[in-house]
């Protein structure tokens, strides 16, 4: 899946951590594995790998994990 497949995840709030985010979007099972994936690098932000888990992610971000991709939107 690309980027233009992604599937929309909405926030509540104005930003998610990295970490929070993998999980929210069952793209990882849980915190550990979470914690994982971002320190393997294969978590890409926008095109580009980040290994900060508690990088904050805001609406109109894309975050990939092995070809899964998710947009951020807002739910306000």
């Amino acid at each position: 899946m690309s980027a233009n497949e992604a599937f929309d995840l909405e926030i509540r709030d104005e930003s998610i951590r990295l970490g929070q985010l993998l999980k929210l979007a069952s793209l990882a099972e849980d915190g550990i594995h979470a914690k994982e994936l971002i320190s393997e690098g294969v978590v890409t932000v926008n095109g580009a790998v980040d290994t900060r888990r508690g990088a904050q992610i805001r609406p109109g971000d894309i975050v990939c994990v092995n070809g899964e991709c998710v947009k951020v939107a807002s739910a306000r």
